[in-house]
């Protein structure tokens, strides 16, 4: 049994930004792997993230962002519970990290239930066609599996809450937005998001 001492969980709390007792309790049950404690730890912020997602976001505030040279502007309205969050300063790192990111990969919707269904019907059958010709002789549920991998590429470059975040890309933005749910404790809702670019 490795020994878990104070400066191990101070340091991982820290790092991963979870309650001590939390990271005292992931370090004893992978009994001092740092990896799996943090994967432990990360687990059960997202478990607590799922558990938050109904409670009401009546308050939060809009970040804006404007990038050099001024000819891209973003504007994003981030809901929370409390007016406390609202002025935390991780929450107010998370709103500027999404500005960034999204001035960078500039996404065309929030999620992929705003993308219209037109739109989804003609990407997919485009891409049935292109797996046939690809995948020519291939059982039909394998051509159908290819097709969903495609398509998932489809709404990961339009949609923000399934793009790679551009300062960690092991992540995704939902993934992020639950990291900070359980590091903070309320939830959060990314509602909205607008980008000004000139001449565009």
């Amino acid at each position: 049994m490795t020994n878990i001492d104070a400066k191990m969980v101070k340091k991982m709390r820290v790092e991963t930004g979870a309650p001590m007792m939390d990271c005292k309790r992931a370090l004893e049950e992978a009994d001092g792997d740092w990896d799996k404690a943090t994967d432990i730890l990360r687990k059960k912020g997202m478990q607590s993230a799922e558990k938050r997602s109904s409670r009401e976001t009546a308050e939060g505030r809009v970040f804006s962002y404007i990038h050099a040279g001024d000819k891209i502007g973003v504007l994003v309205e981030i809901d929370c519970e409390t007016d406390f969050v609202a002025r935390n300063d991780a929450f107010l790192q998370f709103g500027h990290d999404l500005c960034l990111h999204i001035a960078f990969t500039r996404p065309a919707h929030l999620s992929r239930e705003e993308v219209p269904a037109t739109e989804v019907e003609k990407e997919r059958s485009f891409l049935l066609e292109q797996v046939r010709e690809q995948m020519a002789g291939k059982p039909d549920e394998i051509q159908e599996k290819a097709v969903d991998g495609r398509m998932s590429q489809f709404f990961e470059a339009r949609c923000l809450l399934e793009q790679k975040f551009v300062k960690e890309n092991s992540k995704s933005i939902e993934d992020y937005r639950k990291q900070m749910v359980a590091k903070i404790g309320e939830n959060l809702v990314i509602a909205r998001f607008a980008v000004f670019a000139v001449g565009e």
